[in-house]
């Protein structure tokens, strides 16, 4: 198989003047008073009871000989702070609906075992439960968002699992809270009433599932609300625009908070091919289907809009990533895949995307955490690594909570067998102390592009940056290598006049700082 690798030999002369001649894309970054700040939460994450994800990746007991904390990874729990998350999801994905909340409180000796007839037909012995989950977010100062069973509970179970978490006593869960050792309530907000529902869920139609989702959300807290709960509707498989159309029209807006899409990045859904050892044809193919989330935001958008036009109602979504073939020798059902520069273009793409549109997205969770799927962490015994995808999301979180700076400009293409993609993805933002942050990417395999950027309205006197790139697309973090790939300070900004020319490099993330 070709490896797709930056030349490393000489120009030759024909080349050297086919440059030259090739065309600077030209940015204009601007302030809009009327811009959105891009929520936090948008960096969100995702872990699933699935694979390696909680038990032999964030959870190892706390007899492990690996350094935790209550049983999880000292070294994750460090990752993840340096990282910045802004909220976790948590118990999945299909698994949340088949997850039965007390069963996961209480000694742990005395817990049941149940299969996770979802993800490899593996016993569970429930050692990671509620306590464990949202004592872990308290250490993270990340805010839990819980994916509540709705497919195989009923409202009874569901509401006393409000009640165990938010109630602060004098009533039977919150006493029963007490007695497994925890007397002040978390402090949730999050809330999914259920996941998936048009499939692992129940295979629901939108209709019904819309008369479902009132149900629980009446009985999850008060007429006022009072508890600030955010609750989130099982959104639409991609595309199901129908879906999110019923949910808009048939739910009250007391009711909802936010409603889901969930959309995953790959070469073809029966035939997504390997992680690590791809074609330019799948690659292509890979961003193909990244690239359609702008699509997706900007069309299920505008169905909000219609019957949501104050914008009280986001758009979460709250499953994004990479999904291919599992690594060779591994659980089929365990999803674990290697990760490399194509995932730091998904990420990067797809942040750009999510910035850009912050007046409706609200928060997204990349899925997911450790070994699975587009993880930002791998583990195998007691080492860990972190992937190209953490540190993209890392040299993005400078976004959080900053105000969107709109950007006009027209991308030149990334071309491949007679298709063509953009080639440039951007997103910029202010945040509180007056910086200006442009992020970028360049998702050719082959072509540098030259940028010139203008800042003449943003009084930025001068540019730093940090890149991430690679000597070849499919190159990855591995536990031998674990630093193959990580950020590097960019230093190639020219500025004159309020414009900045920079070169982005093919397969590259340049995150630039203006003060």
């Amino acid at each position: 198989m070709k490896i797709l690798k930056r030349s490393t030999v000489l120009m030759t002369f024909a080349f050297t003047i086919f440059a030259s001649a090739q065309e600077t894309t030209k940015i204009k970054v601007s302030e809009e008073s009327e811009a959105p700040v891009i929520s936090k939460h948008i960096y969100g994450h995702f872990s699933e009871h699935l694979g390696r994800c909680i038990y032999g990746g964030l959870y190892v007991g706390e007899e492990s000989v690996v350094p935790n904390t209550a049983g999880v990874r000292n070294d994750i729990i460090d990752a993840l702070k340096e990282l910045q998350i802004p909220n976790l999801r948590w118990p999945g994905g299909c698994f949340a609906d088949t997850y039965h909340w007390k069963d996961g409180v209480g000694p742990k000796d005395e817990r049941p075992t149940m299969v996770n007839r979802w993800w490899g037909g593996v016993t569970e012995d429930n050692s990671f439960g509620t306590h464990d989950f949202l004592n872990l977010c308290e250490t993270l100062g990340a805010e839990p968002y819980l994916a509540a069973n709705v497919g195989s509970s009923t409202v009874q179970e569901f509401t006393e699992y409000v009640e165990y978490v938010l109630h602060k006593g004098g009533s039977p869960m919150a006493e029963w809270r007490k007695e497994h050792g925890r007397d002040e309530p978390w402090k949730v907000k999050y809330w999914g009433v259920g996941n998936e529902m048009w499939g692992c869920g129940g295979n629901m139609t939108a209709e019904h599932y819309a008369d479902v989702y009132r149900q629980y959300a009446t009985f999850m807290t008060d007429w006022t609300n009072s508890d600030g709960l955010f609750r989130i509707a099982s959104g639409a498989n991609v595309d199901d625009y129908h879906w999110t159309e019923v949910l808009m029209r048939d739910v009250p807006k007391h009711l909802i908070e936010g409603v889901a899409l969930h959309s995953y990045s790959f070469v073809e859904w029966n035939e997504k091919g390997s992680s690590i050892d791809y074609s330019e044809e799948q690659y292509f193919s890979t961003m193909k289907t990244a690239l359609k989330m702008d699509t997706l935001v900007t069309k299920h958008s505008a169905i909000m809009d219609k019957y949501d036009p104050d914008n009280t109602i986001a758009l979460v979504v709250d499953e994004w990533g990479g999904w291919y073939e599992v690594m060779e020798g591994t659980n089929p059902g365990f999803l674990y895949q290697q990760n490399t520069m194509r995932d730091a273009m998904i990420a990067g793409t797809t942040l750009n995307i999510f910035n850009n549109h912050a007046e409706r997205v609200k928060m997204a969770n990349l899925a997911q955490t450790v070994n699975v799927l587009q993880a930002v962490v791998l583990t195998e015994g007691e080492k860990m690594l972190l992937t190209p995808t953490y540190h993209v999301m890392k040299m993005y979180n400078v976004h959080q909570d900053a105000k969107l700076l709109p950007v006009e400009f027209d991308s030149p293409t990334y071309d491949f067998e007679g298709e063509a993609l953009p080639a440039i993805s951007v997103s910029a933002s202010k945040d509180e102390s007056g910086d200006v942050h442009i992020s970028l990417v360049n998702i050719d395999a082959h072509k540098e592009h030259t940028i010139n950027l203008s800042l003449e309205d943003l009084d930025v006197k001068r540019l730093s940056g940090t890149i991430l790139t690679s000597e070849n697309l499919q190159d990855y973090n591995s536990f031998e290598t674990p630093d193959a790939i990580q950020p590097k300070e960019f230093s190639s900004i020219k500025v004159k006049k309020g414009i900045a020319e920079v070169e982005l490099p093919p397969f590259s993330v340049l995150v630039l700082k203006g003060e």
